[in-house]
């Protein structure tokens, strides 16, 4: 049992650091909070995270500044239809010893790193993208028999164009299951679009300074798991993603209408490890139900699909996530 009054100053150190970065990567991206909110609480938790939205937003600034922020070995992979799966993990080589012997030697892709950016993801063939899937769930690399582990943290961010249709491979579900968050990435208002100039045009940027790192990340998700889940805040996040289930008692009538299949488990653990993070930003040691809510749209609108009928009316399944979690009961039925 945690001691309480250290898990208190725990959180208000989290909470002192969590304001640190984004303030620190405010300087650099301009808007975008929500994102830059989803992309901190899904590094801290553990987790991997999507981007879509369309060029020029900053997406990869984004992920640059993040591993000047956090101190992060970061590598940028340009995701293409003739990238094979050895172009990312690596592949083995035969050299020669200075004996004159000849051995095989494995040469490290750029996914040895901590922090890798996918660049449009969905540009590379199915086969390209499932190299991804050890590394984003187990945290290690098997080739030729061997496995590799990664250095912790690591952290995959992927970056897809909504507008670009010729000549793209569309994530599998299997692949979209393992990201912790799917962020949509908005076009910028006028007064950011402005900033926006001034910073990159008129001389108007600044250097990111060093919050914290690897080390320091490991730290806090341990502390995560002293946070507080009630069993009514827990039966909740359960109830949440069983109501995007059509077949499931707690659904309403526009999941039965519109949605194919539901999220799977991985989408409760993501609400729970989610809503730990946000928690402890805000200076708390336990989960509240609004913290389960809060993400709900970025956890579980990738893992809900559509019906026929759900795409045909261009149903956003964001927003009838946001609308599941809005009429889902905090307190159980008796």
């Amino acid at each position: 049992m945690s001691d309480p009054t250290q898990l208190q100053d725990e959180a208000a150190r989290f909470r002192a650091d969590f304001e640190k970065l984004q303030a620190s990567i405010g300087e650099v991206i301009v808007g975008q909070r929500r994102v830059v909110e989803g992309v901190l609480t899904a590094i801290i938790a553990g987790g991997n995270v999507l981007l879509e939205g369309v060029p020029g937003l900053g997406k990869t600034e984004l992920v640059k500044t993040l591993a000047r922020a956090l101190d992060l070995d970061f590598r940028r992979v340009q995701f293409t239809p003739d990238l094979m799966p050895a172009d990312i993990v690596g592949t083995n080589v035969m050299t020669a010893s200075p004996d004159g012997r000849y051995q095989f030697e494995f040469r490290r892709g750029p996914i040895f790193t901590q922090l890798l950016l996918a660049d449009e993801i969905n540009r590379a063939t199915p086969k390209t993208q499932s190299a991804l899937l050890e590394t984003m769930q187990e945290g290690s690399v098997t080739a030729a028999g061997t496995t590799h582990i990664l250095t912790q943290p690591f952290f995959v961010l992927a970056t897809q164009n909504p507008l670009e249709q010729e000549g793209t491979y569309p994530l599998p579900e299997a692949q979209l299951d393992r990201f912790m968050f799917k962020l949509n990435v908005p076009f910028l208002n006028r007064a950011e679009l402005n900033e926006v100039v001034r910073r990159t045009t008129l001389g108007g940027s600044r250097e990111v300074p060093k919050i914290m790192d690897g080390p320091r990340i490991l730290e806090l998700r341990a502390v995560l798991e002293k946070v507080v889940v009630a069993d009514p805040v827990r039966d909740f996040a359960v109830r949440l993603v069983l109501a995007t289930h059509p077949q499931a008692t707690e659904s309403g009538d526009s999941v039965r209408r519109f949605v194919k299949w539901g999220a799977s488990p991985r989408a409760v653990q993501a609400l729970i490890r989610a809503a730990r993070v946000r928690a402890l930003a805000d200076g708390r040691a336990h989960v509240a139900f609004e913290d389960v809510r809060h993400f709900a749209p970025e956890v579980l609108g990738h893992r809900v699909l559509l019906n026929y009928d759900g795409l045909a009316e261009s149903l956003s399944v964001p927003g009838l996530v946001d609308e599941v979690a809005k009429l889902v009961p905090e307190e159980a039925a008796a």
